[in-house]
């Protein structure tokens, strides 16, 4: 088993069950209904009934090529993160040396090093497909817009499910975006097993406490909270 001992497994299960446990949290439950992303997926639908009553949609096309630009980013940015992380692959000695040196360096073989390695690049090609994904709903999205109903249409029952179907959509592309952010942040937190197992554990519990917050308890959500009437 890669020579790792039972603690190892454990921080590691504790990673994997805190980043699980978490996703079905927000995504599946009640009690993610409450959280941040869900009360912005209301405003998606809100969005696409008010772009049906636009004549001139270009605004509605710049905020779908914003949140393009924004997802780009992300996906670019996961394969640097992928790339770095096989680079650490060639220099497995070097690396190992230095961290051997450190006041708190932590005995590792070269195998368990790579396969922490490779796990770390793991979590960036899973983040990558998710940020891919989303961008390319978002093109279909702006196929949607660019075929809605126009403005005089906007009550029939035709241009009503049209916008349903678009936001639709749009909370889709949101949706893949969150789990390759969420991807991100825990990959700060498996960073900590490179210092041991219960570095690990606790850099788990500081992702976990810090996106738990900002679903629940930031600014930010309190701000949607009290424009939504809680």
């Amino acid at each position: 088993m890669l020579a790792f001992s039972t603690l190892d497994w454990i921080a590691l299960g504790c990673f994997a069950g805190a980043w699980i446990a978490y996703a079905i949290t927000l995504e599946w439950t009640v009690l993610g209904e409450r959280a941040l992303n869900a009360r912005m997926h209301r405003y998606r639908e809100i969005w696409m009934l008010r772009m049906l009553e636009r004549d001139m949609r270009m605004v509605d096309t710049q905020i779908v090529g914003s949140l393009q630009n924004g997802t780009a980013f992300f996906a670019s940015t996961s394969l640097i993160a992928i790339g770095g992380a096989l680079t650490l692959l060639r220099s497995t000695d070097e690396v190992l040396s230095v961290v051997a040196a450190l006041p708190f360096g932590i005995p590792t073989s070269r195998v368990q090093w790579e396969a922490k390695v490779l796990g770390l690049a793991v979590i960036f090609a899973y983040a990558f497909f998710k940020f891919a994904w989303a961008y390319r709903l978002f093109n279909y999205v702006a196929i949607l817009l660019g075929a809605a109903p126009p403005s005089d249409e906007k009550d029939t029952a035709e241009a009503k499910a049209h916008a349903r179907r678009a936001a639709r959509l749009t909370e889709a592309a949101g949706r893949h975006f969150n789990r390759g952010q969420r991807a991100f942040f825990f990959a700060l937190g498996y960073l900590g097993w490179f210092l041991g197992p219960w570095v690990l554990i606790g850099t788990t519990a500081a992702v976990l406490a810090v996106t738990w917050h900002r679903q629940f308890a930031s600014e930010a959500r309190r701000a949607i909270a009290e424009e939504r009437g809680g």
